[in-house]
This record gives structure tokens, C-alpha cells and sequence, in this order.
């Protein structure tokens, strides 16, 4: 627990705590829409299009940038498909991530370092990327989830009233894409898509509000990370498989054991 306050990892664990606060959030309003497989074909193609910008030297924040505008005009092309083109996404994003990585000099560990996360290593740049995309995201959130939500349950309502709905659904969708390109620079592809995963699919079973759903996926997030970062610095273990170990062991967990609690409570 001492490393915990070490200065070395001070950053690594500030940008790692941003993205489980977010991540979660995101997945919420991606299970809300049915599009929670999008993210995973997001990451991939914003990872790919990383790469691709660090063999031009492109900073982290311009390759994010223009990763995260590729994935969205790539995730509207394919959107017509549902869940089929968000896996065509994945598998595009894939092959072009690693055939970069076989044909460039520091594709290699680039790629290794997106697939499987540098969270220890993670410097000053990654935290003013998070923090440049949380901002926003957190200030729109209750703003998206107010029309993300009515669109989902009340279809054709922005069509009957001439909303222009094209505000909330591309804002959200850019800064989606912003925050996988950030977060998997740091956490890993897996992890981050974890962390957008599990969190929704745990909590979403009995939970009975939107508010608790939201809140209790970020403490889910949040505590997973916590336990991930430790175990992986005490263990000396790469941090994405135990990201995603830790997560996947407290969902299970979440989903199964707090219904029979609540029945019991609500019975009692």
C-alpha cells in the first residue's frame, strides 16, 4: 500500500482513477442504447489510428483527436448493422493496429503497450488528456442522459417534434471516442472495455434508478481499479489481465449475490 504514495505513481494512479469514474459512466449510457459492443470497436480503431500518428510523432492528444473523429464517421458508416458492424469496427481496427505494428520500428511496443496497457508508465500528457475529455463529459452527462435515454425508450420522438437531435447524439459520440482513445493509451484496450463492460452489466440487474445505476457503477469501477493497481505494483504483474481479473471476479459477484440481498430486504 506504501507505493500507492509514492511519487512515481502518483500520476499513473490519477489518470488510472479518472478513467474508472468515466468509464463506467460511459458504459451506462452505452447499455442504455444498446451499443455497448460499440466501444470495443471505438478502442480499436482509435488505438489503430494512435499508432499510426506516433510514427509521425504526432503528440497524444492530436493522434486521440483524430483517432476519435475516424471512429465516429467509421461507427456512423457502420451503425445501419447494429452489433454486426460495431464488430466489424473491432476487427478492422485489429488488423490495421498490428499490421502497422509488424511494419513500423516502434510499432511493436506500441501496439503491445495499447493492447495490454502502460499505466505505470503514464506521464503528465495522459493525465491533461483525461482531464481535458472528463471535463466536458461530466458536465454533459446529465444533459446526455435526459435525451440519450428518451430517444432510446421513446423512438421517433425527435423525429415527431424536429429536434435537432444530432447535438446530443454526435456530442456523445465524439467525446466516447476521446475518452476509449485516452483511456486505452493508458489502461489497455481490454481494460478500458472492462471498465465500459462490466460495471453497467453488474449494477443494472437491481438497481431501481438511474442515479444508483450510474453511482454504483463508479464505485464498482473505482474499487476495481484500486484493487488492480495495487496488486499488480505488490505482484509485479502486468496491470490490464488484472484490471480485468479484479473487475470480472466483483461483477460476478455484484450481479449474483445483491439480488437475493435486496429480495430479502424488500421481504423483510
Amino acid at each position: 500500500m506504501n507505493l500507492l504514495f509514492d511519487p512515481l505513481f502518483q500520476v499513473p494512479l490519477a489518470v488510472g482513477l479518472l478513467a474508472s469514474i468515466l468509464l463506467p459512466l460511459l458504459g451506462c449510457l452505452l447499455h442504455a442504447r444498446e451499443e455497448w459492443l460499440a466501444a470495443l470497436g471505438i478502442a480499436h480503431i482509435t488505438a489503430a489510428v494512435q499508432l499510426l500518428g506516433a510514427t509521425v510523432e504526432l503528440s497524444l492528444l492530436a493522434s486521440g483527436g483524430l483517432g476519435a473523429i475516424v471512429a465516429v464517421i467509421a461507427k456512423y458508416s457502420f451503425s445501419q448493422q447494429g452489433n454486426l458492424g460495431y464488430g466489424l469496427l473491432m476487427l478492422m481496427g485489429w488488423a490495421i493496429l498490428y499490421l502497422v505494428a509488424a511494419n513500423s520500428s516502434l510499432g511493436e511496443s506500441l501496439a503491445h503497450a495499447l493492447s495490454d496497457g502502460q499505466i505505470f508508465l503514464v506521464g503528465k500528457e495522459q493525465l491533461i488528456a483525461m482531464i481535458v475529455v472528463a471535463i466536458p463529459f461530466l458536465i454533459c452527462l446529465p444533459w446526455w442522459s435526459k435525451r440519450l435515454l428518451r430517444a432510446r425508450f421513446f423512438v421517433g420522438y425527435e423525429q415527431a417534434n424536429k429536434l435537432s437531435a444530432w447535438r446530443w447524439h454526435g456530442s456523445f459520440d465524439l467525446l466516447a471516442a476521446l475518452l476509449l482513445a485516452f483511456s486505452t493509451a493508458s489502461l489497455g484496450l481490454m481494460a478500458s472495455f472492462a471498465l465500459v463492460l462490466l460495471p453497467a452489466w453488474a449494477v443494472f440487474t437491481w438497481t431501481n434508478t438511474w442515479r444508483s445505476a450510474l453511482i454504483a457503477s463508479v464505485m464498482l469501477g473505482v474499487a476495481s481499479y484500486m484493487a488492480a493497481f495495487v496488486l499488480a505494483l505488490q505482484y509485479d504483474q502486468p496491470f490490464a489481465p488484472v484490471q480485468v481479473a479484479v473487475l470480472l471476479v466483483m461483477a460476478i459477484l455484484l450481479r449474483s449475490v445483491m439480488p437475493p440481498i435486496l429480495k430479502i430486504h424488500k421481504t423483510a
